[in-house]
């Protein structure tokens, strides 16, 4: 039997990147800096200490990070015999974003520039705002701006529940986000109004339209709820997902993993949210598994809850809690079983402004009777959907190279 499972840990970039400054990014490193402020004494709601991750460490996460950087984070080596194949990729997509990072390591790089609303204020045309409220029956937006999504809650929040006008704003990505109470607006209601915005975006190659339903009744109330919801382009090439569902395996993704890939090549869709229900979910998805079976999860909450939001102490909280975690997963590989984790971009909670981070990532698999070392530094994240196909005796997508051998167990030069 041969099962897969592809866990993203959303944001954990490993610094490295050698175009790193085209995207104004020299310098970030999210792994690294977050270790380092805790080796530093970082403590905040109860976080203090230094970063302490032993199951990630023996699978040889601090290597991979030294790899990508030419020196293991602070308190990362790992304390005996690495466990796994490690090593980092360098992504040649032309976005620091979330679905430029899961199409390439799909097999799908984005070679393409995808189009951004650039002006910081009246970021996106008004004729193409006007248009939205007309085929959505709306009474107008708020916004227009490139902002933080919990500040411009804030900011916007009340006038939104006062005038039913949905918040229109974006980012340095590629994406138009739409925010709306999700019981006094309504939740369905938001999803056809991010429906409509989607057509209207495509022919400007914008990757995502973000539905961000939220609760609450005042600015100190009001916080996001977990229904979130991508409307994305489609990948710009078949990537891994179409190729095993197109020869007759199964492919379930778990979160928002359907959502970035338009649920093309997709299975069958699980719905979770919070770190925990996502690890509950995969667990129980895994548990479930048939032969040429891929389990996709998307762990959002580093990006969205942590990196976004400059929450060091956060995010090295939920690392540590992922990490407590992971045993739970690795214990239950059987022989044919192969699990790889990796990230999508960076999103250093260090660095300045609230957008992703141009990083390397870190690239760990694992599998019973696995030959552990390094990989090396991978030219490009295709070579994780590689040496999936391999895995899975697919052709590929013509892109990437594997780094393990058809069975999952040896390192390939």
């Amino acid at each position: 039997m041969r099962r897969a499972c592809l866990i993203v840990l959303d944001s954990l970039g490993v610094g490295g990147a050698p175009d790193a400054a085209r995207f104004g990014d020299q310098g970030a490193d999210t792994l690294g800096h977050i270790a380092r402020a805790c080796a530093r004494g970082l403590a905040d709601d109860g976080r203090l200490g230094p970063l302490r991750l032993p199951n990630l460490c023996a699978m040889g996460l601090g290597l991979a990070a030294g790899l990508a950087t030419g020196c293991v984070p602070d308190g990362l080596a790992p304390a005996g015999s690495v466990t796994a194949a490690y090593g980092c990729a360098t992504e040649i997509s032309r976005g620091k974003d979330t679905p430029s990072g899961h199409f390439e390591m799909t097999g799908a790089p984005v070679l393409f520039d995808w189009g951004y609303f650039e002006p910081a204020e009246e970021s996106v045309p008004l004729a193409l705002l006007d248009e939205l409220s007309s085929r959505a029956g709306l009474p107008g937006v708020l916004g227009n701006c490139k902002a933080s999504g919990t500040e411009i809650l804030v900011r916007l929040g009340e006038e939104h529940l006062r005038t039913g006008k949905p918040i229109v704003y974006t980012s340095a990505d590629s994406v138009l986000q739409i925010a709306a109470h999700e019981t006094r607006f309504g939740l369905e209601r938001l999803l056809a109004v991010c429906a409509v915005a989607r057509t209207l975006v495509d022919g400007l190659r914008i990757a995502r339209v973000i539905a961000r339903p939220f609760v609450g009744e005042d600015a100190v109330t009001f916080r996001r709820t977990g229904n979130r919801r991508d409307f994305s382009i489609p990948a710009p090439t078949p990537t891994l997902l179409d190729g095993l569902a197109e020869a007759g395996g199964t492919v379930l993704c778990v979160g928002k993993v359907a959502d970035i890939f338009a649920h093309r090549g997709v299975t069958r869709s699980i719905r979770a949210h919070g770190q925990d229900g996502l690890m509950n979910a995969t667990l129980a998805a895994w548990d479930g598994a048939g032969d040429r079976t891929l389990v996709v999860t998307n762990f959002v909450d580093f990006d969205s809850v942590h990196g976004h939001r400059r929450d060091v102490a956060g995010y090295a909280r939920a690392l540590e809690s992922f990490d407590a975690r992971l045993s739970e997963l690795i214990g239950r590989l059987a022989p044919g079983d192969l699990c790889i984790l990796t990230a999508d971009h960076g999103c250093d909670p260090t660095w300045a402004g609230t957008d992703h981070t141009r990083e390397r990532v870190p690239v760990l698999a694992t599998a019973p009777g696995i030959a552990s070392g390094s990989i090396g530094v991978r030219p490009t994240l295709a070579d994780i959907g590689a040496t999936l196909a391999s895995f899975f005796g697919l052709s590929g997508t013509g892109y990437g190279r594997p780094f393990l051998d058809g069975d999952g167990l040896r390192i390939l030069p």
